[in-house]
């Protein structure tokens, strides 16, 4: 039976990664943590079991990472601390100093579920999950940015390029700041092959024009949604080709996925993802799909 293998947006999620939040996020402080005024821990871990569902209903197993109370309380986000392809799993390195830890936390798991690790990124290089798409089975795309930089694409060729995999960056907008922190899937969510939601005014131009040179049909988010949200409107999972996870609230955005045909799933992520700044995609980490 195949373990792992991801190297698709949208093909079928089979086995994913997570992190229940528990002790860590309940003791959490949130000025520390970059979290809302409105935080509240134990609501949020009611928001994220309900997620957690909506999830294993599509049939995926879940690998669970076990939250011990080590007070990493973004590890919740695991799309942030590793990425996975069809030939093994990459440590990243994380650009926000307090979840640095996270990505040995991976390599943890990755071995208990035996998932191969081919390389990891060292010293300055910096890439999170959130700032990478696939923008086809051979090409990644990261954005450089204050969580990501050149170095960190630079040494993910080196672990990749042996594969036939290809890694290209684009340069981000500074947006609300390092604080707030923009990430590439701050602005794009892809929902099927060549489909994607996107929010195209924070796009790089070059990044745009390679997707619509790709043969992407690209849904551009209603500006005032993606605003309230913080962003987070566009920050969608799509668990099976044009079947997809949103956080409740911002129904143009759901309207206009529902009308290029998709089919759209949601829950109540006010405590959890709008106040703690990470949306559905985050909050997974893709080990097997197809």
């Amino acid at each position: 039976m195949k373990l792992f293998g991801s190297q698709s947006m949208v093909a079928p999620i089979k086995r994913v990664l997570m992190r229940r939040p528990g002790q860590s996020l309940l003791a959490a402080d949130a000025n520390q943590w970059h979290y809302g005024s409105m935080f509240d821990a134990p609501k949020a871990i009611e928001q994220y079991n309900a997620f957690a569902e909506i999830v294993a209903s599509c049939g995926a197993e879940i690998s669970w990472i076990e939250d011990k109370g080590d007070g990493l309380c973004d590890a919740m986000f695991t799309q942030d601390a590793s990425l996975v392809t069809n030939h093994g799993a990459v440590l990243l390195n994380m650009g926000k100093a307090l979840r640095v830890p996270e990505p040995q936390v991976h390599g943890e798991a990755y071995r208990a579920a035996g998932v191969p690790i081919l390389g990891e990124l060292t010293g300055t290089a910096m890439i999170e999950g959130g700032d990478f798409i696939w923008l086809n089975n051979n090409t990644i795309v990261v954005g450089c940015g204050f969580r990501s930089n050149r170095e960190g694409i630079e040494q993910l060729n080196a672990i990749l390029n042996p594969y036939d995999i290809n890694v290209i960056g684009f340069d981000l907008p500074v947006w609300q700041g390092a604080e707030a922190c923009l990430h590439l899937m701050s602005m794009i969510s892809p929902l099927d092959d060549k489909l994607a939601l996107i929010y195209s005014p924070l796009m790089p131009t070059a990044f745009y024009n390679l997707l619509l040179e790709e043969g992407y049909t690209l849904i551009d988010a209603p500006a005032q949604e993606y605003l309230a949200s913080g962003g987070l409107n566009l920050n969608v999972l799509p668990l099976n080709p044009k079947e997809c996870v949103m956080i409740d609230g911002f129904p143009e955005t759901k309207k206009m996925m529902e009308e290029a045909g998709c089919q759209v799933h949601v829950f109540k992520g006010d405590a959890l993802c709008i106040t703690c700044e990470g949306g559905p995609t985050c909050l997974t980490n893709p080990i097997l799909r197809g």
